[in-house]
């Protein structure tokens, strides 16, 4: 759907049921560009138990130490910053990595090429961005199989029509069918080109990273690149306590240029951090202060986001666990120490360990995706589409996943007390013992009165045998490509889509064909 399009149909009021139905199938309906809460969050750290984890982060910081590897010029920003460095170990005096800390911004706009869609990330905030980085996807056949830059390209066109994704998001899945040295740059054209939404950088190598800024400044301008942010990256650490030089290399280059990057410990608790919450919590603060205290000494004010991700594990087997209450509660504990330390948060998501959108998909998503809204979460990476502990990204889970993540949005603003929402005139009109169908105020606001889902059958059991018994993914299926085969790709000038290509056609030349 074209944004010229979308445009004028939220102008428009009207066009009868069938119109609107149809808008809602083609992923033309109308959706804001994020969320901003209208409820607090859920907290279930008291003060005193979150100063307990600031104490234990600042004592691994100090003590223990974080590594900062193959990176001499990292090493002289943390030396000449007043770290103790040792070797490639950087321990932090008490207190200092949160006073770096202080420059990072509360909130900031990623700007989108079409500024209707710009994001603010942090504060009240909520953005949805998809699964980001399975090799393989579960087709429109149902088939389980690598990826291609195909379907990469069809996952940001969903994107793209789907109101429930704020955010064209990343790596939304592995085109396993280009060389791993030339292809971020389709799959940042592709953002760009198929979507006018925001999107994130390339961290596989600083190279990539600097060809991201690159390809932005075609698109935006180079000026209003440097003073705006108009990408956000992912930039995980190596759990433990570890940076490697890729990532480091990656945000170094964003940094420098005002671009947004997400420092995330990834862990697997039991594994890559201690087996209790209040551990992992401690590590997990230790490590994203670090990171943000590293990339306000490349730019000081430069946007930067707490990203936390942890799962559990299965004990018995070593395999990662979604939707299990441990995971909830340090996403809900470091939704709360992002918001005493001052930054946006990163965590969350629709995840689950199923191989199909089955029963098990829909718990421990649902699992997921209500304490990331319980808490707060700023950025949502993961929101939709995420399948096989990330292995997978499913087109079927990506619609029914949208589909949640808009009823989240209803969920969290709150209740409406206006005159209208007191219905105090519907109440005097029904008077006890009738129905409210024929009321005024039920006519006047029964389209917009209760969220509908697009994907649930809400029929009788014999209507739904009668039209051959569909279930939710395949419905899902069936609708994925009923949107491809409408999507209109949104207006772009047309010397800056050639500026666009003739860039990738020259990297492409001067890149080798490689596996790495």
């Amino acid at each position: 759907m074209a944004e010229t399009e979308t445009g004028q149909r939220r102008g428009r009021r009207g066009g009868g049921r069938d119109a609107r139905r149809q808008m809602r199938a083609s992923g033309g309906a109308a959706a804001a560009p994020y969320i901003t809460r209208g409820i607090p969050p859920v907290d279930i750290l008291t003060d005193e138990a979150a100063e307990i984890i600031e104490d234990n982060a600042e004592t691994i910081l100090e003590e223990i130490g974080i590594d900062f590897l193959e990176d001499p010029e990292a090493l002289d920003l943390l030396r000449n910053a007043g770290c103790d460095v040792r070797g490639e170990r950087v321990h932090f005096p008490r207190g200092l990595a949160r006073k770096l800390c202080e420059t990072a911004p509360s909130s900031f706009t990623q700007h989108a090429r079409n500024p209707e869609r710009s994001v603010e990330i942090g504060g009240n905030n909520m953005v949805f961005a998809p699964v980001y980085g399975p090799p393989f996807v579960r087709d429109l056949q149902n088939e389980r199989r690598y990826a291609t830059i195909e379907d990469f390209r069809n996952f940001v066109k969903l994107v793209y029509m789907l109101p429930g994704f704020h955010h064209s998001g990343g790596t939304v899945c592995e085109p396993v069918d280009l060389p791993v040295t030339k292809r971020h740059l389709e799959m940042i054209y592709a953002h760009q080109f198929l979507s006018d939404k925001p999107y994130m950088g390339s961290v596989t190598a600083p190279e990539r990273a600097q060809d991201t800024v690159d390809m932005s400044k075609i698109l935006f301008g180079d000026e209003f690149v440097e003073n705006n942010t108009v990408s956000i990256s992912l930039i995980n650490a190596n759990s433990p306590m570890t940076w490697d030089s890729v990532m480091l290399g990656a945000l170094k280059v964003y940094a420098r240029h005002n671009q947004a990057v997400i420092t995330a410990p990834f862990i697997l608790a039991g594994a890559m951090s201690p087996v209790s919450v209040a551990g992992t919590l401690a590590q997990t603060l230790a490590e994203a202060m670090s990171g943000i205290a590293f990339t306000q000494l490349v730019r000081p004010g430069a946007p930067v986001v707490f990203g936390s991700f942890a799962s559990s594990m299965s004990m018995q087997t070593g395999a990662p666990t979604f939707g299990t209450p441990e995971p909830a509660k340090v996403l809900l504990g470091c939704a709360k120490l992002a918001r005493r330390l001052g930054v946006p948060f990163r965590s969350g998501g629709s995840l689950t360990a199923a191989k199909t959108a089955d029963a098990q998909a829909a718990y421990e998503s649902a699992n997921t995706i209500m304490p990331t809204v319980q808490g707060g979460v700023n950025f949502v990476l993961h929101a939709g589409g995420w399948m096989e502990g990330g292995l997978v990204a499913d087109y079927a889970k990506l619609l029914l996943d949208a589909d949640q993540l808009s009823m989240m949005q209803n969920m969290v603003s709150g209740i409406d007390v206006s005159e209208n929402g007191q219905a105090m005139d519907a109440l005097r009109e029904t008077g006890p013992g009738k129905h409210f169908l024929g009321s005024s105020h039920t006519q006047a606001n029964f389209e917009t009165a209760f969220w509908r889902s697009d994907m649930a059958d809400n029929t009788t059991f014999e209507q739904w045998s009668s039209e051959g018994a569909v279930e939710s993914h395949q419905r899902a299926r069936t609708k994925a490509a009923q949107m491809l085969d409408a999507y209109e790709a949104p207006p772009l000038d047309p010397s800056i889509n050639d500026g666009l290509r003739d860039f990738i056609g020259k990297r492409m030349e001067a890149l080798p064909d490689s596996e790495f």
